[in-house]
Parts: structure tokens; C-alpha cells; sequence
């Protein structure tokens, strides 16, 4: 048990709806900040005016990953004036699976004693040992939940079903580090969508740029716009008119990508880019295949370009690579073009 996996958690919090409709954040442990108990409230179904209920959101603020379990309260618990209650947990990690069945016992803590006390003595408890067990209320053991298992967790094979060969236009932005903005209404589908797209550049393993449930908030987007690139997810259609946010428009509802002027020229596609268009395609199309081996062949194709990259680099002046350099090799524009982003991303162009 890796001491460094159970430091993990920051925090838990309790936020509780009356029975006079009032929402209010009521006990936390050890703390939370003032700006993220304010995100985090905004993030609780129970506090917006629209009546969807749901069991689970996570997200990224600052740095730090929420999830937030939110249930009703059926009659007769100790929780005599309370309706309904969500289970706030914070963490450096993305691991949404693990943190989803740690709050699923602590739920069922509060349910039966109404006391934040238990809770904190189980968190407690994982946070020193990396385990929480009770009878009634099932047990936990953090190595249990691997971080590689939570990366794989989404269906990369659903989201290539949906846009087929404009998986491409993902798969470049995400290579050039480009600001991917996802739209849609409902949020279980926008969270599921967006943890995958990380795996298609498996070689980082970086959840750190995905933000998949953002407000239009000036909090929220002084906090995004901190990130060089990113995948955001967000429910307010309003974001389409935002162009300052993203290079790269996904509307999830009408499955359309849209590449914005500004980026256009850096994501210009060549015969490499429907290359390896086709390999993703074939890869997700054959029933065969696993999601984590069309995650695979995706990388093995993506170590190629990278290899061959470096291997430009290694001819240039203090491993560095400059148009001039690239010239020299008469690519075609379109992949010349590519090669000299992607070498800005991988820091590998002499500034």
C-alpha cells in the first residue's frame, strides 16, 4: 500500500437540502476553501432550480478534483428534517469510480447514525490506511482502484461510432495541446464523453486537462483559461458563442466538430492526418478489439510520428527543431505544418 496513494483525499463535505427547500453546506472536514465551496456548491444539483436529480458528478477546479454523491432520504432514517443530501469529496487524483464508492458507504454512514461523526472517523480511516470496512455498510480498499483503470473506464470505441473519420480533428487538437470545448444538456452524457478523450494521446496519461463540467462562470473560466489546452466540458448551449474558449467545438447533441478560424491554420490536414484517420477507424470498427487495444494501436501509431519527430530534432542544433530544419525535408505542407506544432507541444522547437 503506497502511502503517497492514501494522501490523495483532501477533504469530505456535507451539503444538506431541509424540508423548506433550503440548501446549505453544513459540516466539512478538515476544510474547504471559500472560492471552491462556492464552485463546489454551484456543482450540487440541490442547489440549482431545475428539478434533475443526479447521483454523481465529478470535475476539476484549481487543481483539485470533486465528486460530489448526492440521495434522497427515504423515510424513517435518523435525518428527520432532512430531504435529500450529497457527500462532497475532494482529491489531487482522477479517479471518479473510486471516490463514487468510497462516498456510496459514507452516504449510507450518514443515512443510519445522522451524524457527520462516522464519516469522518471512516475517512479517517482510509486516509491512514487505505481501507474502510463495516458490515452493514460494505467495505473499501483504495488498491482496489487502479489510476490506469479509471483512464480506460470510458469507451473510446463510442466516440469514434460517433464521428468516425473526424475523430481525426480530436485526435490533432489533443496532440497540439488545443483548447477542446464539449457541449451538451445533459451531464452524465458530457461526462462520459469527455474522460475519454484524454486517451487519445495515451502517451501523456494527463487527466490534468480535463475539465468536464465548467459553468460560465468568471471564477470557473479565470481558472481554465490557466491551462494551455484542455478538454471543457459544458451544459449551457451559450458556450458556442464563447470563441475566446475553445480551437475546437464538439456539439455532442448533433455529433458536429466544429475548428475555429484561429486554429485552422495549425490544424490543417494533410494525407498523414487521414492516415491515421483510417487506422483509428478500422482499429474502433473491429469487434475484436477491446477498447484498450484500439487505445493501443492508436499509441503505437502516435510513438511512430513522435519517434520519428525526435529523430528530426536529433539532426538539428542542440536537439531542437526549426522550420528551416523541417524545410530541408520537402514534407508536404500539410504535414510540415503539423510536425512543427506538434514539436511546439512536446517542447521540442527552438523558440
Amino acid at each position: 500500500m503506497a502511502a503517497t496513494e492514501t494522501q490523495l483525499m483532501l477533504s469530505v463535505g456535507l451539503i444538506e437540502k431541509d424540508v423548506n427547500g433550503d440548501t446549505l453546506w453544513v459540516w466539512c472536514y478538515p476544510s474547504v476553501g471559500s472560492d471552491l465551496r462556492q464552485v463546489l456548491l454551484s456543482k450540487c444539483c440541490l442547489t440549482q432550480d431545475s428539478r434533475d436529480f443526479h447521483t454523481f458528478v465529478f470535475g476539476q477546479f484549481c487543481r483539485i478534483w470533486y465528486y460530489i454523491t448526492t440521495v434522497e432520504v427515504q423515510e424513517p432514517t435518523a435525518l428527520n428534517k432532512v430531504t435529500h443530501f450529497s457527500i462532497v469529496v475532494t482529491a489531487k487524483d482522477f479517479n471518479p469510480e473510486k471516490y463514487a464508492a468510497l462516498s456510496r458507504i459514507l452516504c449510507r454512514m450518514y443515512t443510519k447514525h445522522g451524524s457527520p461523526v462516522k464519516m469522518m472517523e471512516a475517512y479517517v480511516t482510509v486516509l491512514t490506511k487505505g481501507i474502510c470496512q463495516s458490515d452493514e455498510n460494505g467495505s473499501f480498499l483504495i488498491k482496489d482502484y487502479d489510476v490506469r483503470k479509471a483512464y480506460l473506464a470510458g469507451s473510446v470505441k463510442d466516440v469514434v461510432s460517433q464521428f468516425g473519420m473526424e475523430t481525426i480533428i480530436l485526435y490533432t487538437a489533443l496532440m497540439l495541446k488545443k483548447r477542446i470545448v464539449v457541449h451538451h444538456p445533459r451531464i452524465e452524457a458530457l461526462l462520459e464523453f469527455t474522460r475519454v478523450l484524454p486517451t487519445l494521446t495515451w502517451h501523456r496519461k494527463d487527466w490534468s486537462i480535463l475539465h468536464p463540467y465548467v459553468h460560465l462562470t468568471d471564477t470557473e473560466l479565470e481558472d481554465l483559461k490557466k491551462c494551455p489546452g484542455y478538454v471543457a466540458g459544458f451544459l449551457d448551449p451559450e458556450v458556442s458563442n464563447r470563441s475566446d474558449l475553445f480551437d475546437v467545438y464538439v456539439n455532442l447533441p448533433d455529433s458536429v466538430i466544429t475548428v475555429s478560424q484561429s486554429a485552422k491554420e495549425a490544424m490543417a490536414m494533410g494525407k498523414l492526418h487521414k492516415d491515421i484517420g483510417h487506422l483509428i477507424v478500422q482499429s474502433a470498427e473491429d469487434a475484436e478489439r477491446s477498447d484498450s487495444q484500439v487505445i493501443k494501436d492508436i499509441s503505437v501509431k502516435t510513438k511512430e510520428i513522435l519517434a520519428n519527430l525526435v529523430a528530426l530534432a536529433e539532426e538539428c542544433e542542440d536537439s531542437k527543431i526549426t522550420l528551416e530544419g523541417l524545410k530541408q525535408h520537402h514534407f508536404p505542407p500539410a504535414t510540415e505544418n503539423f510536425l512543427f506544432h506538434l514539436a511546439a507541444a512536446e517542447q521540442l522547437l527552438r523558440i
